[in-house]
Protein backbone atom coordinates (compact mmCIF):
# COMPACT_ATOMS: atom_id res chain seq x y z
CA UNK A 1 0.00 0.00 0.00
CA UNK A 2 1.89 3.15 -1.09
CA UNK A 3 -0.09 5.01 2.21
CA UNK A 4 1.87 2.90 4.60
CA UNK A 5 5.20 3.05 2.38
CA UNK A 6 5.14 6.86 2.34
CA UNK A 7 4.91 6.53 6.53
CA UNK A 8 8.06 3.96 6.51
CA UNK A 9 9.74 6.38 4.62
CA UNK A 10 9.16 9.43 6.66
CA UNK A 11 9.87 7.71 9.87
CA UNK A 12 12.88 6.01 8.52
CA UNK A 13 15.89 7.29 10.42
CA UNK A 14 14.03 9.27 12.85
CA UNK A 15 15.52 6.83 15.83
CA UNK A 16 11.70 6.77 17.21
CA UNK A 17 11.09 10.25 17.02
CA UNK A 18 14.12 11.09 18.82
CA UNK A 19 15.94 12.97 15.70
CA UNK A 20 12.71 14.10 14.11
CA UNK A 21 12.79 18.10 13.19
CA UNK A 22 9.68 19.94 13.49
CA UNK A 23 9.63 19.32 9.73
CA UNK A 24 9.91 16.15 9.87
CA UNK A 25 7.13 15.43 12.76
CA UNK A 26 4.68 17.34 10.46
CA UNK A 27 5.33 15.31 7.20
CA UNK A 28 5.21 12.26 9.53
CA UNK A 29 1.73 13.20 11.13
CA UNK A 30 0.28 14.19 7.55
CA UNK A 31 1.98 10.68 6.82
CA UNK A 32 -0.15 9.33 9.83
CA UNK A 33 -3.10 10.90 8.98
CA UNK A 34 -3.41 9.56 4.97
CA UNK A 35 -2.98 5.38 5.85
CA UNK A 36 -5.68 6.31 9.25
CA UNK A 37 -8.20 7.38 6.66
CA UNK A 38 -7.57 3.84 4.84
CA UNK A 39 -7.85 1.69 8.19
CA UNK A 40 -8.65 -1.58 7.33
CA UNK A 41 -9.81 -2.63 10.20
CA UNK A 42 -12.29 -0.08 11.98
CA UNK A 43 -12.84 -2.39 14.61
CA UNK A 44 -9.73 -3.43 16.15
CA UNK A 45 -10.54 -4.35 19.37
CA UNK A 46 -13.11 -7.03 17.45
CA UNK A 47 -9.75 -8.38 15.77
CA UNK A 48 -7.76 -10.61 18.18
CA UNK A 49 -5.83 -12.29 15.96
CA UNK A 50 -4.23 -8.60 14.27
CA UNK A 51 -4.02 -6.83 17.80
CA UNK A 52 -2.99 -9.50 20.20
CA UNK A 53 0.36 -9.79 20.59
CA UNK A 54 4.09 -8.31 20.65
CA UNK A 55 4.23 -4.71 19.29
CA UNK A 56 7.83 -3.09 18.57
CA UNK A 57 7.65 0.76 18.08
CA UNK A 58 9.11 2.52 15.23
CA UNK A 59 7.84 6.22 15.75
CA UNK A 60 6.33 8.11 18.53
CA UNK A 61 5.57 12.14 19.38
CA UNK A 62 5.96 10.73 23.71
CA UNK A 63 7.80 12.78 25.25
CA UNK A 64 7.34 10.41 28.23
CA UNK A 65 8.82 7.57 26.26
CA UNK A 66 11.43 9.31 24.31
CA UNK A 67 12.53 11.29 27.45
CA UNK A 68 13.91 7.73 28.69
CA UNK A 69 16.78 8.05 26.80
CA UNK A 70 17.83 10.69 29.15
CA UNK A 71 19.22 8.57 31.54
CA UNK A 72 22.64 9.04 32.29
CA UNK A 73 25.29 6.33 30.82
CA UNK A 74 22.36 4.70 29.11
CA UNK A 75 20.62 4.96 25.16
CA UNK A 76 17.05 4.10 24.72
CA UNK A 77 16.86 0.62 23.33
CA UNK A 78 14.07 -1.16 21.39
CA UNK A 79 10.52 -0.75 23.52
CA UNK A 80 7.45 -3.04 22.51
CA UNK A 81 4.04 -2.92 24.12
CA UNK A 82 2.84 -6.60 24.73
CA UNK A 83 -0.82 -6.74 24.11
CA UNK A 84 -2.58 -9.62 26.32
CA UNK A 85 -6.26 -9.41 25.40
CA UNK A 86 -7.67 -12.50 26.96
CA UNK A 87 -6.01 -10.96 30.38
CA UNK A 88 -6.85 -7.30 29.36
CA UNK A 89 -3.32 -6.05 30.05
CA UNK A 90 -0.79 -4.22 28.38
CA UNK A 91 2.80 -4.62 28.85
CA UNK A 92 5.10 -1.36 28.02
CA UNK A 93 9.11 -2.79 28.00
CA UNK A 94 12.08 -0.33 26.97
CA UNK A 95 15.16 -1.89 26.90
CA UNK A 96 18.78 0.65 27.82
CA UNK A 97 21.63 -0.13 26.30
CA UNK A 98 24.44 0.54 28.62
CA UNK A 99 27.82 -0.23 29.42
CA UNK A 100 28.55 -3.59 29.34
CA UNK A 101 26.63 -6.15 31.61
CA UNK A 102 24.80 -3.04 33.00
CA UNK A 103 22.04 -2.49 30.04
CA UNK A 104 18.93 -1.53 31.73
CA UNK A 105 14.83 -2.26 31.43
CA UNK A 106 11.73 0.17 32.07
CA UNK A 107 8.52 -1.38 32.33
CA UNK A 108 4.75 -0.60 33.05
CA UNK A 109 2.46 -3.08 33.39
CA UNK A 110 -1.31 -2.17 33.16
CA UNK A 111 -4.73 -3.31 32.64
CA UNK A 112 -7.08 -2.30 30.15
CA UNK A 113 -10.71 -1.60 29.70
CA UNK A 114 -12.98 -1.47 26.45
CA UNK A 115 -14.75 1.50 25.87
CA UNK A 116 -15.81 1.07 22.24
CA UNK A 117 -14.34 -1.02 19.44
CA UNK A 118 -11.21 1.77 19.16
CA UNK A 119 -10.73 2.98 22.31
CA UNK A 120 -9.58 1.09 26.05
CA UNK A 121 -9.16 2.85 29.22
CA UNK A 122 -5.84 1.97 30.64
CA UNK A 123 -5.26 1.80 34.53
CA UNK A 124 -1.14 1.30 35.68
CA UNK A 125 -0.52 -1.12 37.89
CA UNK A 126 3.23 -2.20 38.43
CA UNK A 127 6.35 -0.36 37.56
CA UNK A 128 10.01 -2.32 37.02
CA UNK A 129 13.34 -0.60 36.71
CA UNK A 130 16.27 -2.37 37.10
CA UNK A 131 19.11 -4.21 35.10
CA UNK A 132 18.38 -6.76 32.15
CA UNK A 133 21.29 -8.95 33.89
CA UNK A 134 19.84 -9.09 37.09
CA UNK A 135 16.17 -9.16 36.78
CA UNK A 136 17.20 -12.18 33.99
CA UNK A 137 15.60 -10.27 31.34
CA UNK A 138 15.96 -11.87 28.01
CA UNK A 139 12.90 -11.36 25.80
CA UNK A 140 9.09 -9.25 26.12
CA UNK A 141 7.47 -12.87 26.59
CA UNK A 142 9.47 -14.51 29.07
CA UNK A 143 9.65 -11.08 31.11
CA UNK A 144 5.71 -10.73 30.83
CA UNK A 145 5.61 -14.42 32.30
CA UNK A 146 8.26 -13.74 35.14
CA UNK A 147 6.05 -10.60 35.87
CA UNK A 148 2.82 -12.15 36.12
CA UNK A 149 4.32 -14.84 38.62
CA UNK A 150 4.44 -13.76 42.52
CA UNK A 151 8.29 -12.97 42.55
CA UNK A 152 9.33 -9.59 43.06
CA UNK A 153 11.75 -8.39 41.03
CA UNK A 154 15.70 -7.27 42.38
CA UNK A 155 15.03 -4.12 40.86
CA UNK A 156 12.70 -1.09 41.88
CA UNK A 157 9.54 -2.99 41.77
CA UNK A 158 6.54 -1.28 42.97
CA UNK A 159 2.88 -1.66 42.52
CA UNK A 160 1.53 1.66 41.52
CA UNK A 161 -1.23 3.43 43.84
CA UNK A 162 -3.06 5.74 41.76
CA UNK A 163 -6.35 6.16 40.12
CA UNK A 164 -5.05 8.11 37.08
CA UNK A 165 -6.13 6.28 34.08
CA UNK A 166 -5.35 6.76 30.23
CA UNK A 167 -6.80 6.16 27.15
CA UNK A 168 -5.69 4.50 23.68
CA UNK A 169 -7.12 4.81 20.54
CA UNK A 170 -6.15 2.40 17.92
CA UNK A 171 -6.67 3.91 14.74
CA UNK A 172 -5.11 1.62 11.89
CA UNK A 173 -4.38 -2.17 12.59
CA UNK A 174 -2.91 -3.94 9.29
CA UNK A 175 -1.39 -7.78 10.01
CA UNK A 176 2.27 -5.79 10.88
CA UNK A 177 1.50 -2.44 11.98
CA UNK A 178 -0.51 -0.29 14.41
CA UNK A 179 -0.86 2.83 15.10
CA UNK A 180 -2.17 4.70 18.28
CA UNK A 181 -3.37 7.75 19.48
CA UNK A 182 -3.61 8.20 23.46
CA UNK A 183 -5.23 10.67 25.92
CA UNK A 184 -2.54 13.40 25.68
CA UNK A 185 -1.90 13.73 22.02
CA UNK A 186 0.76 11.57 21.80
CA UNK A 187 0.94 9.31 18.37
CA UNK A 188 2.71 5.64 18.39
CA UNK A 189 3.34 3.61 15.56
CA UNK A 190 4.21 0.20 16.12
CA UNK A 191 5.38 -3.19 14.22
CA UNK A 192 4.19 -6.69 15.03
CA UNK A 193 7.63 -8.43 16.89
Amino acid sequence: MIYKDDLMRAIAGQNRGLEASDTDKTAILSAIARLEDRNPTPRPLEAPALLDGNWRLLYTTSRELLNIDRFPFYNLGDIYQCIRLEDRKIYNIAQLQGLPYLDGLVSVAAQFTPTSPVRVTVKFQRFVVGLQRIINYRNPNQFIEALESPQKFLALDSQIQTDRQGWLDITYLDETLRIGRGNVGSVFVLAKA
